[in-house]
């Protein structure tokens, strides 16, 4: 590949790079995307995708364990691994080849390779350590995204001891189960797994399960998960790994100090992400890292005139939409669009895909009067919805926090089933800065989950109906 010159190249091809590279072509400007293994990043390859295809088959595999709830009977029901591995991997494929399509329909060019910095406006590509030529622009936005952390002390083997990405494929369903962290990745697998059939310990060194999430959400879970049949020690450590080919022996240090032994067939380590900062040309500019991730301002540009940073690479929220959100704004920030407003962070809407489903968006309860606010509080049980009950999905509840002087929606809260699909209901309201009182002359249809949503907006001012 000779040297091609471009307005805008994008180095990685995740949530955030693909978008802002098709955002930046419809722009007008010429844009290539640099990505070295997968269109669609970790997140379509290895992450949100094929987990969500994982959980659908843990759900049915719930749903046939209670059939006779429903007035029916099945004998003899079982599972092929092969077949929920194949499912998975074949669902993330289609959208694998369907992002690859929109590149190239919004005339992106795409340059298979691993691409950094190599001086001002220049981004060296290289495959297989050997050279494919160089690009230049005017703009080079970052979005080479994460990998998972490991911890010193646990190596992973890929066969006993798996990262998220081994999780994702078993060769057969471990008997016995151990996940190491607690927040959203976490608590998927462990979900995911245990309702699959494998015996699940969770070990998390925080006091609570799902840290980043509302503590009475947390609280819920943690009871919710517990009932079902999961072991979960939070305040604990863990101590040695012992590994041998088809089992491994793990110390775990509780929160009363006593140490346990636990045996199982397989470890999944899911303790947070750290950004790729690394081999991609940092060294020697004004682009600044702070420990494994790269700093921008609020427009996404990093120390480095000329260069621009999103998604993963960032810092949290560690998450797809987040992303691609970040890689929208710059490709219009880039282009000088009018009107722009940096992105906050308290808005992003935070989904996890257990069962029961986790959402938030906005300031927890505690978060909120740390912050100053004089709060009012609203809550609604899922056993008080009619079309929960005909679900057989009673199990949840809807929490709001309100700014008692303004009546702004501080945040939002929910655990139950499809509360993902509803959390955006809240975020729309938040970025329309809607008070209570629109929230509640708004009419919600009947027989919905959604009229929680109404309901817990009411019970924040003592006018709830249902309960």
């Amino acid at each position: 590949m000779a040297e091609k010159n471009y307005d805008l190249v994008v180095v990685g091809g995740g949530p955030g790079g693909y978008v802002c590279a098709i955002r930046a072509s419809q722009l007008g400007m010429k844009t290539a995307l640099v990505e070295r293994e997968h269109l669609g990043g970790i997140c379509l390859n290895w992450g949100c995708i094929p987990t969500k295809a994982l959980l659908r088959v843990s759900e049915i595999s719930h749903i046939l364990s209670e059939l006779d709830k429903f007035g029916f009977s099945a004998k003899e029901v079982h599972f092929d691994v092969a077949k929920v591995v194949k499912y998975s991997r074949d669902t993330a494929n289609q959208l694998s080849n369907g992002v690859k399509h929109l590149l190239k329909k919004n005339k992106v060019d795409v340059i298979d390779g691993h691409g950094k910095l190599a001086g001002q406006g220049k981004v060296a590509v290289e495959k297989d350590g050997k050279s494919v030529g160089d690009l230049t622009a005017k703009h080079i936005v970052l979005a080479t995204g994460a990998r998972a952390r490991t911890l010193p002390n646990i190596e992973v083997d890929g066969e006993v001891v798996w990262t998220y990405r081994e999780a994702m494929v078993p060769k057969k369903m471990p008997k016995k189960l151990l996940v190491i962290g607690s927040g959203a990745i976490g608590m998927e697998f462990a979900s995911f797994y245990h309702d699959m059939g494998t015996e699940v310990t969770v070990v998390e060194v925080m006091d609570r399960i799902l840290p980043a999430e509302d503590e009475e959400i947390s609280q819920f879970a943690l009871k919710s998960f517990q009932k079902k049949g999961m072991t979960i020690h939070t305040g604990a450590k863990v101590g040695e790994v012992n590994t041998d080919k088809t089992s491994a022996t793990v110390t775990v240090e509780t929160a009363k100090g006593k140490t346990e032994e636990i045996k199982v067939d397989n470890v999944v380590l899911a303790v947070g992400i750290v950004g790729n900062v690394e081999n991609i040309g940092l060294e020697g500019t004004k682009a600044k890292v702070e420990k494994t991730h790269v700093v921008v301002d609020e427009w996404l540009r990093t120390g480095e005139s000329g260069v621009y940073a999103i998604g993963d690479l960032v810092g949290p929220p560690w998450l797809a939409h987040k992303a691609s959100h970040e890689g929208v704004l710059c490709a219009e920030q880039i282009a000088g669009l009018p009107d722009l407003h940096p992105l906050d962070t308290n808005r992003v809407p935070g989904c996890t895909y257990t069962r029961p489903q986790v959402a938030s968006v906005g300031l927890t309860e505690r978060e909120a009067k740390e912050k100053g606010h004089t709060v009012k509080v609203g809550r609604f049980p899922f056993q008080g919805n009619g079309k929960a009950l005909a679900m057989g999905a009673a199990e949840g509840m809807v929490k709001t926090v309100f700014d008692e002087k303004t009546g702004e929606l501080l945040g939002a809260h929910m655990i139950g089933a499809e509360v993902t699909e509803l959390i955006q209901g809240y975020a729309v309201a938040q970025t329309l800065e809607t008070t209570e009182k629109e929230l509640m002359h708004t009419i919600f249809p009947h027989p919905t989950l959604s009229e929680m949503m109404h309901e817990s907006v009411l019970d924040a001012y003592g006018r709830a109906i249902h309960f």
